[in-house]
């Protein structure tokens, strides 16, 4: 069986005593292991990364935009082995890896503008022989924890943004899908970055907390669950360290009278089903208003029982299974609270059976019909293929539950009426926010985060919001006595 090791240094690297198993999803069996990191591989890679950080805060940011460059084209060529790798150890379809990739990919060319991103200000004579100015100066060495959900696509939004502002970086991704992060790192090694400018770190809380007790790491970039952000949040800044760490959501949908009930369907079940539930901005709760839930739960029924459900190699499949058997057995969990507590499953295909596949970790879509803000399946995030329903007499209404709700990660609403849809960009306390758009995840040149309990720290995530989070301002006032003269010169400037 093979041994997914450590990547320092471009080698691969073992370390630490302890092993944890890489699972298929779609056969629900052990097809890897991965070596589980301690103090020693840690103080391993951020040695390695002191070295080269030595020489990397020197190049220069033209350089540092053409690795960029070429590492958008290593990724575009590798697109569909990448999507492999991703769709094995997660479970979700080919297409949606790619997806996600391509999302990624984005913020790479977004740190192709580096040298535009990095530029800092001036203003001359703010005193009598006085000029100030202002530059942006690296911290040193980042690290990045990064989820199950999306091997590939955050840890694309922290270190390549990370690197370009000058930073080493330590990645620890999902122990339990790690291949397709440590092919991102090949990749950029290959695009012309030096071996140990961006080192991987596989673990588990150890390695966690090893990274943040650290002197060297600067700066943490998490993404999970609230619990775990908040504790990230905490321990780093108890260490002085930066912080960005985005947590959970419970993303809700509107669905006004007057909205276009098809498109507002079709949407809605992406926005649920894609990915098996299992993304931060899934719409898991759809709000109707006034007399919307009957037509809405008349057109979504049939679509939902005619979703595919299937391996991630079978082209026909709309969604794959949950990523674990913990996952699994959480999830039927929360569904049959729902019952219990009186909520009307109108849909329900958890008992899904797949020819060669009877012990992959499969549930088939569900909708919920009558849900309450006191029901479990409300409060928690399932992170799964449920969608709950709750009716409410008018917007005001609807509005009132998203602005209650803890989580403030994303939210949409479907309405013809423009005054309503800007009420409610306004009014709703929620950091992404999509009118007739159901996952508004934003562009690259614009920053992903939530408000809330989704959000712990001071930073969301790419755009400006992450060269500020990577990057020192340091400010410069300077006054130069009269007569100094360094001559002509007679050579083409250049920037090397």
């Amino acid at each position: 069986m093979d041994l997914i090791k450590h990547y320092i240094n471009g080698e691969d690297i073992e370390g630490g005593s302890r092993q944890g198993d890489v699972y298929n999803p779609a056969i629900g069996e052990v097809i890897s292991k991965v070596t589980l990191g301690d103090l020693e591989v840690v103080n391993n890679a951020i040695e390695s990364s002191k070295k080269v950080l030595e020489k990397w805060r020197y190049t220069t940011p033209a350089k540092r935009a053409s690795i960029m460059f070429n590492y958008k084209k290593l990724l575009e060529d590798n697109s569909a082995r990448i999507a492999e790798m991703v769709s094995k150890e997660h479970g979700k379809t080919i297409e949606d890896a790619k997806g996600s990739l391509q999302r990624g990919i984005e913020v790479v060319e977004y740190a192709c503008g580096i040298p535009n991103l990095l530029k800092g200000e001036y203003s001359n004579q703010v005193g009598s022989g006085i000029d100030t100015f202002s530059m942006k100066q690296e911290l040193g060495i980042c690290a990045g924890i990064t989820p199950f959900n999306f091997p590939v696509m955050i840890p694309l939004w922290m270190f390549p943004l990370a690197t370009a502002c000058g930073n080493a970086f330590i990645l620890k991704p999902s122990e339990r899908d790690p291949s397709s992060s440590i092919e991102l790192v090949r990749l950029f090694e290959e695009a012309g970055a030096p071996p140990g400018l961006v080192n991987v770190v596989n673990g588990d809380k150890e390695v966690v907390d090893a990274l943040i007790e650290h002197r060297e790491i600067k700066a943490i970039s998490f993404v999970g669950s609230s619990k775990v952000a908040s504790y990230i949040y905490q321990k780093s800044a108890s260490y002085n360290k930066r912080v960005q760490a985005l947590g959970s959501a419970k993303n809700h949908m509107l669905v006004m009278p007057d909205a276009d009930i098809e498109q507002a369907s079709d949407a809605l079940i992406g926005a649920a089903f894609g990915s098996a539930g299992e993304r931060c901005m899934a719409i898991s709760v759809a709000v109707a208003i006034g007399d919307s839930a009957d037509k809405l739960i008349e057109n979504i029924t049939p679509k939902i029982n005619n979703i595919k459900v299937g391996p991630y190699n079978d082209e026909t499949s709309d969604m794959g299974p949950v990523v674990s058997k913990d996952a699994y057995e959480r999830i039927n969990g929360l569904i049959d609270s729902g019952v219990e507590e009186g909520a009307n499953l109108i849909v329900d295909r958890r008992n899904i059976k797949l020819q060669g596949y009877e012990n992959g970790y499969f549930i088939g879509p569900c909708l919920f019909d009558n849900v309450k803000d006191n029901m479990k399946i409300y409060r928690e995030e399932i992170f799964g293929p449920v969608l709950s329903i709750v009716r409410a007499k008018n917007y005001e209404e609807g509005l009132q539950l998203v602005k209650d709700n803890p989580y403030g990660n994303g939210c949409s609403i479907f309405t013809r009426d423009g005054d309503t849809a800007r009420n409610f960009s306004s009014e709703a306390n929620i950091g992404m926010v999509g009118v007739n758009i159901p996952i508004p995840v934003p562009v690259a040149y614009f920053s992903f985060g939530g408000w809330k309990n989704s959000i712990f720290g001071g930073h969301n995530a790419y755009g400006m919001e992450a060269i500020r989070f990577y990057t020192h301002t340091k400010t410069i006032t300077s006054k130069w006595p009269e007569g100094i003269r360094s001559g002509a010169q007679f050579t083409m400037p250049t920037l090397g």
